[in-house]
């Protein structure tokens, strides 16, 4: 019997499903687009790349509307997209591929130490290559200081990848402010928008980005196939990882995965017709459970509170040791740290780069909710974390007042960076929530009601 059986034929029953930042279930929609993918009469199994014969040439214009598909959310053209496995791979042929192409001109990368381990293991395998990376704080709240952006470029700065919407926190980055800092001075900039597409509008036409990587799986479509978008004003050049094929425009060689891409499509097409109604509804599940618990004793939020993507709470319990929150939730599936990093015994490296103690790291909860959330899910889990905090209280002997206190030290012992050796050791001049550029529709953002 594998682990996987015999976990799912535990007594454990997990009622409550509040971990969508770590995936979405995949809509029943979507599911029925992808099955005559798989196997039909029709012949829809057949290779996109057989354009020989009529089945072929039936596969390719499916993928091809669904490319239609994932462009329309984006408001870009379908020919500057490019199927890959997941935004995993996309961050790696961003990031590998614009600095391996352009280091003649320079080989300096800024990122963040709060960003996914997909964008900083990758930085971190630059840097073994001989690229120079700088690793920006954050101030507590999770924002970038946009001065600190500006006194870290150089001449030699190539590239910068910042994520718009963090995983673990769901803090929104002033993404149009950070884009127009590096376009203004002819600097490639990525983006990683996994956490953010299909949840908050986005137009490309609008925000002067170069690359933006994304995955169909936190969108409630199939696992293992994604995107990136490539700029083409001005016109960005990557330098393939994968070879053995020309598919993709000679940027992502192999098999296209028609059932996988159709479905991807199918839940872009989706979330553009249902994002609006779906962020307002979570974003008011999101206050309920923030709202019912944030005057109890020994909670505080992570993250700022206002710069947020609806549906995604990062809560530190201070008095609740960590064994103690995961039984008293054993029935409510949430994160202590993203997925990928739960198997790690560390705390959280983006809590750590906020300025949290990692004891303070490793009492935080992850709740994040998503389109079949119910409000009844919401009242269970209020219950279940009041009722954890009258025992918690009562058994806990730790001291919250020394626990709680942040130090400017413990941000750059949050993240390891053993492979950067250029990391910043300073947070520069810090910027109120006020003076933050307005987030709206007018540069390719609309910010939704915190």
């Amino acid at each position: 019997m594998t682990n996987c059986d015999s976990d799912l034929k535990s007594n454990q029953i997990i009622s409550i499903y509040l971990d969508y930042a770590a995936t979405t279930p995949i809509d029943k929609r979507v599911v029925e687009k992808m099955l005559p993918f798989l196997w039909s009469e029709a012949g829809y199994y057949a290779n996109a790349a057989s354009e020989s014969h009529v089945l072929g040439k039936r596969v390719a214009a499916a993928i091809e509307e669904a490319r239609n598909q994932v462009a329309s959310l984006l408001n870009v053209d379908p020919k500057t997209l490019v199927f890959t496995s997941g935004a995993t791979e996309s961050i790696n042929l961003a990031l590998k591929g614009a600095a391996t192409f352009y280091k003649r001109f320079g080989n300096h990368i800024i990122t963040c130490q709060t960003e996914h381990r997909a964008t900083l293991d990758t930085c971190a395998q630059l840097a073994r290559e001989g690229f120079e990376i700088s690793y920006l704080k954050t101030r507590p709240d999770g924002l970038i200081d946009l001065n600190q952006l500006i006194t870290t470029l150089k001449p030699e700065t190539r590239l910068v990848s910042i994520m718009l919407v963090n995983n673990e926190t769901g803090v929104l980055q002033d993404i149009a402010s950070l884009a127009a800092i590096t376009r203004e001075r002819g600097i490639i900039f990525h983006v990683d928008a996994a956490q953010a597409v299909g949840k908050i509008p986005i137009d490309l036409q609008q925000l002067p980005i170069d690359l933006m990587s994304f995955s169909a799986h936190k969108v409630y479509g199939p696992k293992g196939i994604g995107a990136l978008y490539i700029g083409d004003n001005p016109k960005i050049r990557l330098q393939a990882q994968i070879h053995g094929g020309g598919q993709e425009r000679g940027l992502r060689a192999g098999t296209l995965a028609t059932h996988q891409i159709l479905g991807m499509g199918a839940a872009f097409a989706i979330a553009k017709t249902e994002m609006l109604a779906e962020s307002q509804r979570l974003q008011t599940y999101r206050a309920k459970l923030w709202s019912a618990i944030s005057a109890l004793p020994g909670v505080y939020l992570n993250g700022h509170n206002t710069h947020h993507v609806p549906g995604i709470l990062n809560i530190c319990f201070a008095d609740i040791e960590k064994e103690v929150l995961l039984t008293s939730l054993a029935d409510i599936a949430v994160s202590s740290a993203s997925a990928c990093a739960a198997t790690s015994l560390e705390p959280s490296h983006v809590l750590r780069a906020m300025g949290l103690k990692s004891i303070m790291a490793h009492r935080s909860i992850r709740f994040s909710m998503g389109r079949f959330t119910t409000e009844n899910d919401i009242d269970k889990t209020i219950a279940g974390i009041q009722k954890m905090l009258s025992i918690g209280s009562r058994s806990s002997n730790s001291s919250r007042s020394s626990d709680l206190s942040r130090s400017s030290n413990s941000v750059s012992s949050g993240l390891d960076l053993s492979d950067a050796p250029n990391a910043l050791n300073s947070v520069g001049p810090s910027i109120s929530s006020n003076s933050l550029s307005s987030l709206s529709s007018s540069n390719g953002f609309n910010k939704l009601n915190a």
